[in-house]
């Protein structure tokens, strides 16, 4: 029925599977300049083996998406068989994404007593205090991507990339595959590696563990605090707020269905 509804209202699989990969070559080529970029600094993490082949993995990966091609004519793009691509991409994104964290977790500095340590992206619940980091900032970027397709006349129940499996919108999900990087995930390293977080931020129990009200007010200040850096924008050619940046994307990506296609998700980390 999913399916179906897009056809009938005149999104185009090809449509669909376009934007998927698009939206996934963003972010995982996101993944891999931020890994670089923070690593240039440290020669000796830059060289263990491990590291040097989590990157080429990402690398291979992005060449995998490229072999999808540009050329709808080369795919199977029916009902039955737009499905079975999509499923591809989303592989390609889970498998960058198990490396992408297995890296992040080198670029932390943990503390003395490892209070801090991350070992990989694990939810529901989040198990260690940089989890529960990421995902309440996590859901605060999930706010703000419901409001902006809302604002520009999009519903966010309907995704490309994402399908309806829990309450969340996929469509917002998807918007904020671009931004999870450079919304939350580089200000929540940056936060760790400073020594921001005490263990008063977090309330741990067995098996889970959770921000506490005075972190809670820390990292919705961090959050709001990168929204307002600037950074130049692909398309415009000028420099944005982070919040607009994200209000621009959801204006791109409605622009992709009403005649003005190609601008979404062009973004790239410098």
């Amino acid at each position: 029925r999913y399916s179906l509804f897009y056809a009938a209202v005149g999104l185009a699989f090809v449509g669909l599977w376009f934007l998927a990969r698009r939206l996934v070559e963003a972010k995982v080529e996101n993944q891999l300049r931020y890994l670089l970029r923070a690593l240039r600094g440290q020669p000796e993490l830059q060289q263990q083996p491990e590291v040097q082949q989590g990157l080429s993995h990402l690398r291979l990966t992005l060449k995998d998406l490229a072999r999808l091609g540009d050329d709808p004519s080369q795919q199977d793009l029916s009902p039955s068989g737009t499905p079975q691509l999509l499923d591809q991409i989303r592989g390609y994104e889970g498998r960058a994404g198990r490396i992408y964290f297995g890296l992040l977790a080198g670029l932390l500095k943990p503390g003395p007593d490892a209070f801090l340590a991350f070992q990989g992206r694990n939810r529901r619940p989040p198990q260690d205090p940089v989890n529960a980091l990421l995902s309440f900032g996590y859901a605060l970027l999930y706010r703000d991507c419901v409001a902006a397709l809302l604002a520009v006349g999009l519903e966010p129940a309907l995704g490309f990339l994402h399908t309806p499996r829990s309450a969340a919108y996929p469509l917002a999900l998807d918007l904020m595959e671009l931004f999870r990087l450079l919304l939350w995930e580089i200000p929540v390293v940056g936060s760790v590696n400073r020594r921001q977080w005490q263990k008063s931020h977090f309330e741990v129990t067995p098996g889970q563990v959770w921000l506490s009200q005075e972190g809670r007010r820390q990292a919705i200040q961090l959050y709001e605090s990168r929204k307002q850096e600037k950074w130049k924008h692909p398309v415009l050619q000028y420099s944005l707020t982070y919040a607009r940046t994200l209000e621009l994307e959801a204006r791109l990506l409605e622009k992709e269905w009403t005649g003005q296609p190609g601008l979404f998700a062009t973004l790239r980390l410098r």
